[in-house]
């Protein structure tokens, strides 16, 4: 059975590019968790490890699978293929 933390966003304030993600997610119906890096060492840390060093924000886990910056698209994508649970009955 799949977790609600399945997917998992990283995100920071004032990020533009979390910004427009999150509002394309809000048309969806995936569900998903937010973790700001700012207020989590560890999350900070985590996604330094998968973006080279850098805190690229947003990244994603879908599954424990890293994306780094990826579209609304490409989530949704990655969703259905890993975490079908996660889009909820319409999809």
């Amino acid at each position: 059975m799949e977790k609600s933390d399945d997917v998992v966003i990283y995100w920071r304030p004032m990020c533009t590019y979390c910004i427009k993600l999150l509002l394309r997610l809000r048309f969806s119906r995936l569900r998903y968790t937010t973790v700001n890096i700012w207020k989590n060492p560890q999350a900070a840390g985590f996604v330094r490890s998968v973006a080279g060093g850098n805190e690229t924000v947003p990244t994603v886990t879908v599954a424990g699978r890293p994306m780094v910056n990826p579209t609304g698209r490409q989530l949704l994508d990655a969703a259905a293929t890993y975490a079908p649970a996660s889009l909820g009955r319409s999809h």
